[in-house]
């Protein structure tokens, strides 16, 4: 008997037009590389966290002992380096870039690391940005990986579509904060996900709540969310609630963020380590 298409061609052996077509634009990784799992950090708008909660998963997994990197597809707004004080400018050998390394042995891309001046705005078309991050797998010798998390940028617009044709993720990471738009951030995130065939883990919500260092009480600032019901409208999993950490804000502009203390996106770590277990 044929085996039926589930239209989840990241994993399907079945033969058809579908999965074909998926596969013929998938960019071919860099040739001196091997990456084993990829996952990609979302949201449905911009200002919800997504790049500490990027560069906290990935220090997690880094922490287990994984070998690790992180793309920066946020094109025009990349601050993962900045987040592990990487000031240095990448350099290539004529057929591949090379990316630089964190103090705990993170390997980082983004077009920060390339321009002459940080402080350049990226006035670019949507083609142009999907070239830039299909280079960034193509063109970047990332060597051996356990793990690459893309830090993506906020919507669901060229890049993202991009990353999700271009590139073989293996799951998702929704990125949300309590507020009343939670439930239509969410959603566009999801849907874009189901559309693309695209496993997701669960949703990571920041800024939930700021807990008094004094008596410990927790104060929702933003109200509380409806993050739980919205999760199971969407039948998805919540997988974190982070506080409003002053030191974690600290770390990130000081480029610090592998020395914090207290890592809320261990849970996250462990849950992906489960994914691939299945």
């Amino acid at each position: 008997m044929s085996e039926e298409c589930t239209h989840d061609c990241s994993s399907c052996g079945a033969s058809c037009d579908h999965n074909a077509e998926a596969k013929d634009l998938i960019a071919p990784l860099n040739k001196d590389s091997a990456i084993k799992h990829v996952y990609a950090i979302m949201s449905g708008k911009g200002g919800v966290g997504k790049s500490s909660t990027t560069a906290c998963l990935a220090s997690a997994m880094a922490k287990k002992g994984y070998k690790v990197g992180i793309m920066d597809a946020d094109i025009t707004g990349p601050s993962i380096p900045t987040a592990f004080g990487l000031n240095t400018r990448a350099v290539g050998d004529g057929e591949s870039i090379f990316p630089e390394l964190t103090t705990g042995g993170i390997k980082v891309i983004s077009l920060n690391l390339l321009l002459e001046n940080k402080g350049d705005p990226v006035i670019w078309r949507g083609s142009l940005l999907g070239g830039v991050v299909k280079q960034f797998w193509s063109d970047v010798r990332w060597g051996e990986l356990d793990y690459l998390f893309i830090d993506m940028p906020p919507g669901t617009g060229d890049v993202p579509l991009t990353v999700f044709q271009s590139i073989p993720v293996d799951g998702i990471v929704v990125v949300t904060s309590p507020q009343d738009l939670v439930s239509l951030i969410v959603t566009k995130a999801v849907r874009m996900a189901e559309m693309m065939h695209k496993p997701i883990l669960g949703v990571v919500e920041n800024y939930s709540y700021f807990q008094c260092p004094n008596c410990g009480e927790k104060h929702y600032i933003f109200g509380k969310s409806n993050l739980e019901q919205v999760a199971k409208d969407l039948d998805v999993k919540v997988l974190a609630q982070i506080p409003m950490d002053p030191a974690m804000a600290t770390a990130m502009d000081q480029g610090a963020v592998e020395s914090l203390e207290k890592n809320y996106l261990e849970p996250v770590a462990d849950a992906i380590l489960a994914h691939e277990k299945g």
